[in-house]
This record gives C-alpha cells, sequence and structure tokens, in this order.
C-alpha cells in the first residue's frame, strides 16, 4: 500500500473538514482530477491506481492517530469522535480511461464532509504509480545531493538566521519513502530553520509541527454556500473565524486575485488574521501590496506573518526573505522541489472542486493556468461580480 494512514494527508484538510462538520455538514460536491503535464500517459497504471484507491478507502484512523489529533489545541472533541467512525466511500470515487488518449479520469462526488479527504492521498497514489513505472532507477543519492545542497544554501548565509521553511509536498512526492527521508533529513539538519510538514503522519511519526490552515476549496465552495456570491470570500473568513476564534489565522488571498482579496480583507480582517498565504502570481509584487495593504490600514506589518507558497525553490525563497526581512514576518513552504526533486519532471496533477450543492464554483488566481472551471458562463460572471478583468 501506497497510503498507510489516513493521518497521510495535509492537516488543512482536517481544520476544513472540521468547520464543514460545524458549518456546512449536508454540503454536497464534486471534484475532478487534472493533469496539466502534456504527453502522460497514465492508461497502463490505471488497474493499479485503482487498486491502491480501494486500499485507500479500507483504511480507519487508529486510537494512536486520534489521540494524536486530539492533541492539537484547534481540533475539537466532537471532531475526534466523528474520525472515529470515518472511512473514505468508495462507492464516492470513480477512476476511468478519459476521452484524451493516454490520460485518465478521477471524479469524486458526494457529501463534502465524507469525501474532503480522497484529494491529497489520490494524487500522492497517481504520483507514486507513475513515477514508479516510469522511473525505476532513480538517484537517490543525487537527490540527496541536491537536497544537501539547497539546505547549505540557508545553513551557510549569515543573513538568514530567521529564515523559516516548512515542507509541503505530499499531494506531488516522488514516492512516501522519499517524502519521509526529506522530512528526517531536515528536521536532524536545518535546526530551527525548518519550522514543519504539512503532512500529519510525518508530524506525528516524527515529533515534527505540523502546518496548515485553510485551503482554495474551502473559499470556493462558500460561493455556493453563503448569502451572496459578491460576499462568499467575507462569508468564509467571517465562518473561519467563527470556529477558530482567532487560531489558525493564515488566509488564503488568490482565489480571486489579490484585487479582490485587497478589497474583502478591510481593517477587521487585517486585525483579526495573524497573515495571508500567497500561491500565485508574482511573489515580490503580493508582498509589497500586502504591507501597503496594511499600512493603509493602520496595521504594522512586522506583527504579521506573509506565507509564500508558490512552486517555491530554495534560491526564490532566499531571495524572498532578503526583500521583505524586517518589514514583516515570513515563512515558506516548498512542496514538489523538495519532495519530487528526483532528475525528472515532476507531474503538474490537481484535483480540484467544480460543484457544491450542484452549483458550479471556480478560482479565478493570478496564474491563469491555475484557472479550473468547467461552466464557461459562471467564470464570466464571477469575473463580473469581482470585477475581474475578461480572460
Amino acid at each position: 500500500m501506497i497510503i498507510k494512514s489516513l493521518l497521510d494527508t495535509d492537516l488543512y484538510k482536517f481544520t476544513m473538514m472540521q468547520v464543514v462538520l460545524h458549518h456546512f455538514p449536508a454540503a454536497q460536491v464534486e471534484y475532478r482530477y487534472k493533469c496539466r503535464t502534456p504527453g502522460i500517459n497514465l492508461r497502463p497504471y490505471l488497474e493499479e491506481i485503482r487498486r491502491e484507491i480501494h486500499d485507500l478507502c479500507q483504511l480507519r484512523f487508529s486510537e494512536a492517530e486520534l489521540a494524536y489529533l486530539s492533541t492539537l489545541r484547534f481540533i475539537k472533541s466532537d471532531f475526534i469522535d466523528f474520525l472515529g467512525l470515518f472511512h473514505l466511500p468508495e462507492k464516492c470515487i470513480s477512476v476511468t480511461e478519459s476521452s484524451v488518449p493516454g490520460e485518465i479520469d478521477i471524479t469524486v462526488k458526494g457529501s463534502w464532509l465524507h469525501t474532503i479527504l480522497f484529494e491529497i492521498p489520490v494524487l500522492a497514489i497517481v504520483n507514486e504509480v507513475y513515477f514508479k513505472n516510469e522511473c525505476p532507477g532513480a538517484s537517490w543519492e543525487e537527490a540527496r545531493k541536491r537536497l544537501q545542497n539547497k539546505m547549505r544554501l540557508v545553513l551557510d548565509a549569515t543573513d538568514l538566521s530567521e529564515f523559516r521553511v516548512a515542507e509541503y509536498g505530499t499531494r506531488r512526492r516522488f514516492s512516501h519513502d522519499w517524502h519521509e527521508e526529506v522530512v528526517i533529513t531536515m528536521k536532524d539538519q536545518m535546526g530551527e530553520h525548518f519550522a514543519g510538514t504539512s503532512n500529519v503522519w510525518f508530524a506525528m511519526k516524527h515529533g515534527v509541527l505540523p502546518l496548515g490552515t485553510m485551503a482554495h476549496e474551502y473559499l470556493q465552495a462558500c460561493q455556493a454556500l453563503g448569502p451572496r456570491l459578491r460576499d462568499s470570500q467575507v462569508f468564509a473568513l467571517e465562518v473561519w473565524a467563527k470556529e477558530y476564534r482567532g487560531d489558525l489565522g493564515i488566509a488564503l488571498s488568490d482565489v480571486y486575485g489579490m484585487a479582490a482579496f485587497l478589497r474583502d480583507f478591510d481593517m477587521y480582517f487585517c486585525k483579526l488574521f495573524d497573515g495571508a498565504r500567497h500561491d500565485s502570481g508574482d511573489p515580490f509584487d503580493w508582498g509589497e501590496r500586502m504591507i501597503a495593504h496594511y499600512r493603509h490600514n493602520r496595521v504594522d506589518a512586522r506583527t504579521k506573518t506573509l506565507i509564500f507558497s508558490d512552486a517555491l525553490t530554495f534560491p526564490r525563497a532566499i531571495e524572498l526573505m532578503r526583500r521583505f526581512a524586517g518589514r514583516c514576518r515570513i515563512a515558506f513552504g516548498i512542496g514538489t522541489n523538495l519532495t519530487n526533486d528526483m532528475g525528472y519532471t515532476p507531474l503538474q496533477i490537481v484535483m480540484k472542486m467544480v460543484k457544491c450543492n450542484g452549483q458550479p464554483v471556480a478560482k479565478i488566481s493570478d496564474a491563469p493556468e491555475k484557472t479550473m472551471c468547467d461552466d464557461k458562463a459562471y467564470l464570466a460572471y464571477l469575473r463580473q461580480v469581482f470585477e475581474l478583468p475578461p480572460a
């Protein structure tokens, strides 16, 4: 089995899932898989992927895993009780051949509460099955050298004492075992520079801090769950604040683009949330605009945390650190460049929510290639409502 524990996923799946349990338990959703990398043929591995997903659906949370989750200050006892009964429903996921040559279709339909944990392990399964079959001779020694060189860029620098990086690479990892080695190596060698991991299983197993708050799907779902589309971003942030009462206070900024985020992220949210996370568009421009926005709202940006997590490498993170050091608190989340830098081109695969309660939902980020929506009319309407330029 590739996935051996339901904890082998990102923390923000659990933090969002708790919000769903308490506020949107009846929501029905649809997710769809997409491979953005051209020329990838997964058809030969279709049955292997299906078998791995079948095994995934047999997993349950152990008492030790539930006990660990209950130690996290923001996880509530009724959520632990629910997880004690939880399993992923195999009837809700479909894995078939696509009409596009070489591609496969993966669709998840059902209760949001019961399907939210599919995304990350399914993507990890697709990745590992593909690379195991296509790249059997991968050199771990070369990958270890590259990892050492990345860490040395930070450890050997005299001006990066405040540099903090987390590992965010579960969904696009080369393999479970390589992912684990990355976490162990960074914990052992980077000291305080290693902030933690988004992966809850490795956090528990190796005694590191699990990190994460919200993902795009949460704000997308609120397009269908909120009282009015134009207010859906504000609604999502208010429900989050109601659930966590000031904890887990990092807002995601790119579901409708930066301009729309800043219009909604008013003085109240500037003061209430601990900071924001960048996940598309130019990170230097984003950082400057966030700092200016805090200043405009009479908030000291030096008390706020800006997290950069979009396709980061160590050199780019160091460049960002040097630009913004002393002007705000800074943290970095690096994913694919840590867990899938084995000398092969990583797969650009995603699994996005496309419907909630029968209505289309979408993300319109500052990176146009990341937009994913089946309904062009809805996408155009969303752009109009949030005063975004036409595509």
